[in-house]
């Protein structure tokens, strides 16, 4: 009752932006182009900056923005089956780790050229080599980002996955892409699952491939979300050995005798995803039948609401952020995202040329 009485405002209010956000994008086509978390974090934004005083709503609101989008992570694990992306996604490993290193390189790079903000430049460069709003929202409680920078981050990935939308289609046709080399091209170098979506769709439609482009380029798409993995505990670790350097220089050498917890190096959550990941492929690999059936529906079930709560936790971000200040900070981050968009698309299509893939 008391967690109710505390957050239950907060919690109601996100919630009341995020449902009408998420039937409007499915009923409305065309706006899974812009997708709903981008569309909660500006209502969000513009109810929040209505709001005379939020301090009723804000352990609500800081709740949602923190755990209901870590819950989202864990459920994530949910669409993911390791088995089929091991089958046909390994083929595709050597672009996938070539993009994610430039995307991440890049990032670094513009980080130290452009003295931009090292979170932001951080969540666009993961963002930008994953899966956008998904690595974003596993990458933000790791490096504690706050609400500016993860709408920053995030509006920066939704441009650039509605131009890769648009154009890469006729681009692909232009530069002569087989239907398996677009879907590769697709899967490796747009950010967002709708966008690729989006995407590949497009091409199937031109092409008349009966959505064979759109089947593979979300293959190799869910192999790229599998590198949040490896990348969110690299993060963890690099943010915890921070932390305790910190101790140090302000606690000398009483510091060094503190208890490490594992959780501060290891995000649970994290832990959680995989979990979701193995179990999901477990069941749907050894099971048959009827029992079968009913997992794939339940795990499907899952993996749409841990969609829908991304998008009621961005509706949180919203609500929280500093309209003023996100603008001010607009410049480098979208040069930062264009470049690593670029560098990226760059990449696969060469890569693919290289190595004769298709």
């Amino acid at each position: 009752m008391n967690f109710f009485k505390k957050k239950g405002r907060g919690l109601l209010l996100c919630l009341a932006i995020a449902a009408p956000v998420w039937i409007t994008v499915k009923w409305i086509h065309g706006l899974e182009l812009i997708g709903a978390p981008i569309i909660a974090i500006l209502t969000g934004m513009l109810l929040g900056g209505a709001l005379k005083d939020k301090s009723a709503f804000q352990e609500g609101i800081a709740f949602t923005s923190k755990k209901i989008l870590q819950s989202a992570v864990i459920l994530l694990g949910f669409g993911l089956n390791l088995r089929t992306v091991g089958s046909v996604g390994l083929a595709s490993l050597p672009i996938i780790i070539s993009t994610i290193s430039t995307s991440l390189v890049v990032a670094f790079l513009l980080y130290k050229v452009l003295h931009a903000p090292s979170k932001i430049s951080i969540l666009i460069g993961v963002g930008s080599s994953i899966c956008g709003g998904s690595a974003i929202a596993a990458t933000a409680p790791i490096i504690d980002a706050d609400h500016e920078e993860i709408a920053g981050s995030i509006s920066v990935i939704f441009l650039f996955n509605v131009i890769a939308a648009l154009v890469f289609p006729s681009l692909g046709a232009a530069l002569g892409l087989s239907n398996g080399g677009f879907g590769l091209f697709a899967g490796t170098a747009v950010n967002d699952m709708s966008s690729v979506t989006a995407a590949a769709s497009t091409w199937d439609t031109i092409h008349g491939t009966n959505g064979a482009v759109l089947a593979y380029a979300t293959i190799v798409k869910l192999t790229r979300t599998l590198a949040i993995i490896p990348i969110t505990l690299g993060l963890s670790f690099l943010q915890f050995r921070k932390s305790r350097q910190e101790d140090f220089e302000k606690l000398g050498t009483s510091a060094k005798t503190a208890e490490v917890s594992i959780k501060k190096i290891f995000p649970m959550f994290i832990l959680y995803f995989v979990l979701a990941s193995i179990l999901t492929t477990l069941i749907t690999g050894f099971c048959s039948g009827s029992v079968q059936a009913a997992a794939t529906a339940v795990f499907s079930y899952l993996n749409q609401l841990s969609k829908f709560l991304i998008v009621m936790a961005m509706s949180a971000i919203g609500i929280n952020t500093n309209i003023v200040k996100l603008v001010k900070s607009g410049g480098k981050p979208i040069v930062m995202g264009f470049c690593c968009w670029a560098s990226i698309s760059f990449v696969s299509l060469f890569l693919q040329k290289m190595l004769h893939i298709f």
